[in-house]
């Protein structure tokens, strides 16, 4: 197991022990867990709503800005992690699973500097 996978599988097991401390688990179905993760994503986009695409990582240089959208992207990981845990799916090795079909489908040479689109 890699370093990444193993702080992956730490992060989900802290997350599962959290939501078990506090009697959540019988909230986190996969459905109530997609629908907190779309919530979450939607508190992210918010903050980026309508700032220009060309000064995003600018103002969110902002110390205040910057911790909004940390908390949020927090948010979304501890979503993500825990409907996976619930699922039963590996998210490392499922990860790295699809960047190796993606290394395979978007060849350097084929797409470099192309934003890809699927037909």
């Amino acid at each position: 197991m890699t370093e990444t996978a193993d702080s992956l599988a730490a992060l989900t097991a802290e997350i599962r022990e959290f939501a078990r401390e506090r009697d959540w688990e019988q909230f986190h179905d996969p459905k109530s867990l997609l629908l907190a993760l779309v919530g979450e994503v939607g508190e992210l986009a918010e903050l980026f709503q309508w700032v220009p695409a060309a000064d995003a990582v600018t103002a969110f240089a902002d110390p205040e800005r910057k911790q909004r959208a940390k908390d949020e992207i927090a948010d979304v990981l501890t979503y993500l992690l825990r409907l996976a845990d619930v699922l039963d799916i590996d998210i490392a090795e499922a990860t790295a699973a699809k960047l190796e079909d993606s290394r395979i489908r978007f060849m350097p040479d084929a797409v470099r500097g192309i934003a890809p689109h699927i037909d």
